[in-house]
């Protein structure tokens, strides 16, 4: 006894439940904390790395990324200082930033009060080149100088305690190693004929948080509107970035959105000429967009802000299953609803079973973005053909006031490539020259700062201000791993001199090392040993500089007790100084995670890399952290991953085919998917265009949404014109929402619609040119 098929009421309430359901899920979640995600580096996948080098990677984004960079530009130094002071008043008002700082004029001083105790273990390298040399006279006549200098460093005090004023040489050299000047606690610097003040904050959440990213623009907004307008101010930091990115993909969505749906209007008003088949039609896209927003959040706990531009896609193609029960209709006006979808739902179904397919085939990379899309649009197609088949019983029972017109044009244009298919395959010897000489100009480019460039105003600003920062700070760094902590300082210590001479060849702008802070515990002997040869002739010394010889004894005490008084990592990174500037973070000590310590080296301004990895090689357990390259090798593989599965599922659905539909009929319609990706990759050849990961993710979709159209020719039988009219309705609503990815500013989307467009148009041309070698639609 057959099982009891459903009235068009009981599909209607059952989609009703179900998309009530569904949505009311997705509210659920939402709720719950499900939150919108802008950061491009989210579509990535996660690079796996040592313990200890992603504990590095963590801690510099932790402490670099949220920070935000103003330069104020005026015109005196005065007008900059008091700018810079109202900003470091007005952002901590807000609760969108903490650590609002610039310079600490207190912070040298106190420097020296921490240091001073072990400055018989502290020499600058000149001070100690001239000991190593014994050649103590250069020292007294610095000393001597001292005295009759206005503003020297000499005095009685410190003379007592320090007679060739080493201390205050190296204490000043620790200084110069800062590209700014102080002023009120002020960092200053000069641009061009203007002086710039430089104020640094750290945000108190992510600058890809949405939520986050506008209250600190709207607090940051506020504090600028108050300075005097003659004040200009360049800024810098990941949150521009972002807040750029989230001003396009919004404006992304709202345009190729509006867009592809007043398409998809046109279209059926033009195909069917009746506002019943637009309201139905329009139902069932906005049904699918619910539903598939709702499972991806609930998949997902959030949503990439791009995967909802990815997704503005699925209007072009979850309309087409509108379009073929449509056609149907237009085709048999006297069947019913029930019969009109018995007729085409194997066709269909197997059309939504390779896009899902492809779509799934998506879900399987390792790429959080690309799983968001496979899901969303897979959800979503699924949800469209549930519409068509529960809900278009007793939504679309309503006869179409017309439709021979259409069905005659569609019949007419079929005959018309079935008559000029002998003059196309005259051309073929030529298509087959173009496209191996386009194959042959393809390249490949995996650099992931391709994907997203930010608008040239965001960048220039960035740029100029890095300039005046030295260079700032790059992307890559160097991380240095020892068994300790004395064998790590040893190493920084090597690698220091090999970095300066980077410098000194104008291949590095700048870098930031614990070791001109802290000497290891070997160079400290070694300083204190030099310096003994003070101690040994002090009162020849003292007399010669003019001294009491009386300060002999307690100077002799104060060298004898350093000898067990050594500075420690452990002491330096408890300092203020340490833990305002953040440089305490550049230290990781062992613990449960990784057995090794490790110290972060900062770099800036890199001019070529290759010689800063050079110098990484030549010091021992020194390597060069470069997430970007790692990232770009990974896209790498991957790309070259998905050809071998495109290739794989071109052979499988080949075999399908000819199960289904025998030897020459099954090759001939995988033929069709083949070619198409061929002319792709040969047209993207001839156009320049470097090969990345989401040109192959879209060529899997060519593979899994076109082949549809050879299928649905392939089984069309007695209705070759309702076939057509809906191939080309589909065809043009597809190329439509995948055309207008092609001109997205952000890289990856414009790749991914630009291949997704030029695949589906092949797949259009060569569906027909092979419906009209064959016999089947007669």
């Amino acid at each position: 006894m057959p099982a009891p098929r459903l009235t068009p009421r009981q599909g209607l309430v059952i989609w009703l439940i179900l998309l009530a359901t569904i949505i009311a899920s997705g509210v659920w979640q939402w709720q719950r904390g499900a939150h919108i995600e802008t950061d491009i580096l989210a579509l990535l996948p996660k690079v796996q790395e040592a313990p200890l080098t992603q504990a590095a990677l963590t801690q510099v984004e932790q402490q670099f990324g949220e920070q935000i960079y103003l330069a104020l530009l005026a015109d005196s130094r005065e007008q900059a200082i008091s700018a810079a002071q109202q900003l470091l008043v007005q952002l901590p008002k807000s609760a969108a930033f903490t650590q609002v700082r610039s310079g600490d004029d207190g912070s040298l001083q106190a420097l020296g009060h921490f240091y001073f105790p072990y400055r018989m273990r502290l020499l600058t390298q000149s001070q100690r080149q001239l000991l190593q040399q014994q050649q103590l006279q250069p020292l007294l006549q610095s000393v001597q100088q001292q005295f009759y200098r206005p503003f020297g460093s000499a005095n009685s005090e410190l003379l007592q305690q320090d007679p060739l004023l080493l201390f205050p040489d190296w204490l000043q050299q620790l200084a110069n190693g800062q590209s700014l000047q102080q002023q009120d606690g002020i960092l200053l610097t000069r641009s061009g004929n203007k002086t710039a003040a430089i104020v640094i904050a750290k945000a108190s959440g992510s600058a890809f948080n949405p939520q986050a990213q506008q209250q600190q623009l709207q607090a940051l907004r506020q504090a600028l509107s108050s300075l005097p307008a003659e004040v200009a101010v360049l800024k810098a930091g990941a949150l521009f970035h972002a807040a750029a990115a989230t001003t396009s993909a919004k404006a992304q969505i709202g345009i190729i959105g509006s867009i592809s749906l007043a398409g998809v209007v046109l279209l059926v008003l033009l195909g069917f000429r009746s506002l019943q088949p637009l309201t139905v039609a329009l139902l069932t896209l906005g049904s699918s967009f619910g539903v598939a927003l709702a499972v991806t959040l609930l998949c997902f706990n959030g949503l990439h802000l791009l995967t909802l531009v990815f997704g503005t896609s699925l209007v072009g193609i979850a309309i087409d299953y509108s379009f073929h029960f449509y056609c149907e209709r237009l085709q048999s006006p006297q069947t019913t609803v029930q019969d009109s979808l018995r007729h085409i739902a194997p066709t269909l179904t197997l059309a939504l079973a390779s896009s899902v397919i492809a779509y799934l085939a998506l879900g399987l990379t390792p790429f959080p973005g690309m799983q968001q899309v496979a899901v969303f649009c897979a959800v979503g197609l699924v949800f469209s053909w549930l519409t068509l088949m529960l809900a278009y019983p007793a939504l679309a029972a309503s006869p179409l006031p017309a439709g021979p017109r259409q069905l005659q044009l569609a019949h007419n244009f079929y005959l018309a490539i079935r008559q000029q298919f002998r003059r196309w395959r005259r051309l073929l010897s030529l298509l087959l020259v173009l496209l191996l000489v386009g194959l042959l100009q393809l390249h490949h480019d995996d650099d992931i700062r391709n994907l997203q460039q930010s608008p040239a105003s965001v960048t220039a600003e960035e740029q100029q201000l890095r300039q005046l920062l030295s260079g700032g700070t790059d992307n890559q760094f160097l991380l240095v791993k020892a068994d300790n902590a004395q064998q790590l300082l040893q190493r920084l210590e090597q690698l220091t001199p090999k970095l300066e001479a980077l410098q000194h060849q104008q291949q590095l702008g700048n870098f930031v090392s614990l070791s001109r802070f802290v000497p290891s515990a070997q160079q400290q002997q070694r300083n204190y040993q030099l310096q003994g040869q003070i101690y040994q002739q002090l009162p020849t010394l003292l007399q010669q500089l003019g001294l009491d010889e009386a300060l002999a004894p307690a100077l002799l005490q104060q060298y004898s007790a350093a000898a067990a008084n050594p500075l420690t990592i452990q002491q330096w990174l408890t300092t203020a100084a340490a833990q305002k500037s953040g440089l305490a973070q550049l230290w990781l000590p062992a613990d449960a995670s990784h057995s090794q310590y490790g110290s972060i080296v900062l770099l800036g301004g890199i001019k070529e890399l290759g010689a800063v990895k050079a110098i990484s090689e030549t010091v021992p357990g020194v390597i060069l952290v470069d997430k970007v390259a790692d990232i770009s090798a990974v896209m790498a593989h991957f790309r070259q991953l998905t050809f071998w599965l495109l290739g794989l599922s071109l052979v499988l659905a080949a075999l399908l085919f000819v199960w289904r539909y025998g030897l020459h009929r099954g090759l001939s319609i995988a033929s069709v998917p083949v070619m198409a990706a061929l002319l792709t990759l040969a047209t993207l050849g001839w156009f320049g265009a470097g090969l990345t990961l989401f040109h192959t993710l879209a060529l899997l979709l060519v593979f899994g949404i076109g082949v549809d159209y050879s299928l649905f020719f392939a089984s069309a039988g007695r209705h070759p014109a309702a076939v057509m009219l809906a191939v080309l309705l589909s065809a043009a609503s597809t190329l439509l929402a995948f055309g207008l990815l092609g001109f997205s500013s952000t890289h990856a989307i414009a790749a991914f619609g630009q291949t997704l467009a030029l695949g589906i148009l092949f797949t259009l041309l060569l569906a027909l040119l092979n419906a009209g070698n064959t016999e089947e639609l007669r």
